[in-house]
């Protein structure tokens, strides 16, 4: 299969690239376009792939371009939403990252879409088995309120850690260096760092996402532990930093579950089936 996959920007950590890999090892062949210039792409490729890179701009020419496949990972935030929303309708299949944006989606225009969380990369996010030297890890922007009051605290309270941004290659060597992995995620979205945290074996902790099918994935004090309230936060750390079996125990718990279930391999080969569904997808 040959495979057009439509996203701006080639930063090495971005969705885009990690469903590029993917798709190639899949034995796909993947070319890729930058959105403002999918006008100008071929119509040779038995399917285009556009994945949600947070500019909403420009759209690809569906009529030329058949059949078209979204990854939209923004429909959990209002604006983004809106202009997913308009655009979803033009496109054979929507894949949502998020499982509340995925039900509005379906409910307004049937049943061409499919909830497809977030993953990890099972060449960067893994564990090397170095050492539990650090704390805490959280690798990140501060962000708005409250999180950077929280990780300012956290920096204070606990500074045997490592709370900031980092390269993408040394993701792995942090989280495989900590006893927890930090995350807050925003409006109740299981972001990437939930799977890439689990993967390199440190236990999560996480804020309380009462559905947008997080149960449906994680067990709260089997595979992670989730908080609903700063102060559980700060209580919760200190226990599980000084518990060491109980801690480990779920993080080799969350571990089991998301390797190798939850790679954006896995993820590519859902697409793939589904995009096979389409006219032009079996094309050789």
């Amino acid at each position: 299969m040959k495979l057009a996959i439509i996203f701006d920007g080639f930063n090495e950590a971005t969705l885009g690239v990690y469903y590029k890999k993917a798709f190639e090892k899949l034995g796909v062949e993947v070319k890729h376009f930058w959105l403002r210039d999918s006008h100008d792409i071929e119509p040779v490729y038995d399917a285009y792939l556009r994945i949600d890179d947070g500019d909403y701009k420009y759209d690809i020419p569906h009529k030329r371009l058949s059949p078209s496949f979204f990854y939209a990972s923004d429909v959990h935030l209002k604006k983004p939403f809106l202009a997913i929303k308009k655009a979803a309708r033009f496109y054979d299949h929507v894949f949502c990252a998020q499982y509340n944006g995925y039900l509005k989606l379906e409910h307004m225009y049937g049943g061409k879409f499919s909830w497809l969380p977030h993953a990890y990369d099972s060449e960067l996010h893994c564990d090397l088995n170095c050492g539990r030297k650090l704390d805490i890890a959280f690798i990140g922007n501060d962000g708005g309120i409250p999180r950077k009051f929280l990780l300012q605290e956290m920096r204070e309270r606990f500074p045997n850690s490592y709370i900031g941004n980092a390269p993408h290659t040394g993701i792995s060597r942090i989280y495989s260096s900590a006893k927890v992995g930090f995350n807050y995620s925003i409006e109740d979205d299981i972001n990437m760092r939930t799977f890439e945290v689990m993967a390199c074996g440190a236990m999560l902790l996480t804020n309380h996402i009462a559905d947008n099918g997080f149960g449906g994935l994680f067990a709260d004090r089997k595979n992670l532990v989730t908080y609903k309230s700063p102060k559980e936060i700060f209580s919760m750390l200190e226990h599980y930093l000084q518990n060491d079996p109980e801690r480990e125990k779920i993080a080799a718990a969350g571990k089991q579950l998301v390797t190798p279930s939850h790679t954006y391999t896995k993820r590519a080969s859902f697409m793939l089936d589904t995009i096979r569904k389409y006219k032009g997808g079996n094309r050789q």
